[in-house]
């Protein structure tokens, strides 16, 4: 009751919130009556739905949207996401293939309105949106929910034991939590979850692949005429200074380095370019179609759905997010192109990843513009070197995937194996 009163007295708070973002990102003043599960026409009942909140999410959620596609065709899958960076990333990744909305809101009266339209016969949250309303309704209703690829920090955890009661009332409700580690496991056992609740699978992230189109595209690198370049992706407010002069500081020993700087929220993409442009570069946008000249020394990447493409023309990598105190974001698209990574010391979002990146030699990490400009060129002028780190970075990936498979394997007894027919929908339609 409390938390419904919080909620509906925050809902002021939240319209602020949206109107004062939409500045430099429009798309959040629009699509508003999908937040409170207004979302007739936006998606079709009696299949799957996932949630991934934002653009990470979404990412890791690819190859598992695409799985179960391939396994239940005669279902319908709808994608929600809470952000339009999100809702981008979903549309550019599967267009009309899947049906897709924002979340609404988690007041109880937007829920129900919201699953009285979609109906799911299966709820998969990615890692840990854990929404009270949401929940309670799914259990009233008999869906089942599945959290995947789920990860709890140990200062999540101690968060949510301050209210442990409510917490463990929610758990109770959960139908499986797919952890991705032992650790994270057992702090959701802690919150209170069963063990019979409680899978350990690994991480979604791992199950990565470049497509082959983009490995017979990539050698070609029609952006780049073959000169040395490296990426520096995910990057965020306080970051692209610190490259953009470590690019500086890089083209008195290689004047033909290209910069790709791609940051990492789309209202960003305009103040990465004035930065660019007034340090003084040479620059294109990658939105422009304009294929980079031999003055060209950065392309900022302002393009959406685009990131593997440039990861594949790129010779090493920088992952941002992690020079400032954002906690990083993934290294795991960088290390399937096989090419080296480097990130800050901030990987806290990340850091059963990069451990193991670590551990293996697949990850170089950096402080500041001195320690970045000393490690891209070394693996410039080091060809051993270079290999040493794409070798590494590429095994750690290899050896870690399979979590996608034993997800599926989880899923299995939670939903149809074969298409109703033609009189059975028309049944279950009049049912409903």
């Amino acid at each position: 009751m409390i938390y419904n009163i919080i909620m509906y007295l925050i809902q002021p708070l939240v319209w602020i919130r949206l109107l004062w973002r939409s500045r430099k990102a429009p798309a959040y003043r629009r699509r508003w009556l999908e937040r409170y599960g207004f979302c007739q026409g936006k998606v079709k009942a009696g299949g799957i739905m996932l949630h991934s909140v934002s653009v990470g999410e979404t990412l890791a959620a690819i190859p598992l949207v695409r799985a179960l596609r391939h396994r239940y065709p005669f279902l319908p899958i709808t994608v929600t996401t809470m952000t339009p960076t999100g809702s981008e990333r979903v549309q550019s990744a599967f267009g009309n293939d899947v049906h897709h909305t924002y979340l609404p809101y988690d007041l109880p009266g937007s829920m129900n309105r919201f699953l009285d339209r979609v109906n799911p016969k299966l709820v998969i949250i990615m890692e840990t949106e854990l929404w009270p309303n949401l929940i309670k309704a799914l259990h009233r209703r008999n869906i089942p929910l599945v959290v995947a690829n789920a990860r709890l920090s140990a200062r999540s955890a101690a968060g949510y034991k301050r209210f442990s009661g409510f917490v463990a009332d929610i758990m109770c409700r959960v139908t499986l939590i797919a952890a991705q580690n032992e650790e994270d496991g057992t702090r959701f056992l802690e919150l209170g979850l069963k063990k019979n609740q409680l899978a350990v699978i690994g991480s979604l992230k791992f199950d990565i692949s470049v497509p082959t189109e983009l490995m017979a595209w990539a050698p070609c690198r029609p952006l780049t005429a073959r000169r040395p370049v490296w990426i520096a992706t995910s990057t965020h407010e306080g970051e692209e200074t610190l490259l953009l002069q470590a690019h500086r500081q890089l083209l008195a020993n290689f004047p033909d380095l290209l910069l790709i700087l791609v940051p990492r929220h789309p209202e960003r993409f305009s103040a990465a370019r004035e930065m660019t442009m007034k340090a003084g570069f040479n620059y294109v946008m990658r939105s422009s179609g304009d294929i980079p000249s031999a003055s060209t020394q950065v392309v900022v990447g302002d393009s959406m759905g685009e990131l593997m493409l440039l990861y594949g023309i790129a010779d090493l990598a920088f992952i941002g997010g992690s020079l400032v105190a954002r906690g990083g974001h993934n290294p795991l698209e960088a290390a399937a192109h096989a090419i080296p990574v480097l990130m800050g010391p901030h990987t806290l979002n990340f850091r059963d990843i990069c451990n193991k990146l670590d551990e293996a030699g697949g990850l170089i990490t950096v402080t500041d513009v001195p320690s970045l400009v000393n490690a891209v060129s070394t693996l410039l002028t080091d060809e051993d070197y270079r290999l040493y780190y794409s070798r590494h970075a590429v095994e750690v990936l290899h050896q870690n995937q399979g979590a996608l498979q034993r997800l599926l394997n989880l899923l299995e007894p939670y939903l149809p194996q074969r298409s109703y027919g033609v009189s059975e929908c028309r049944k279950e339609s009049v049912c409903r």
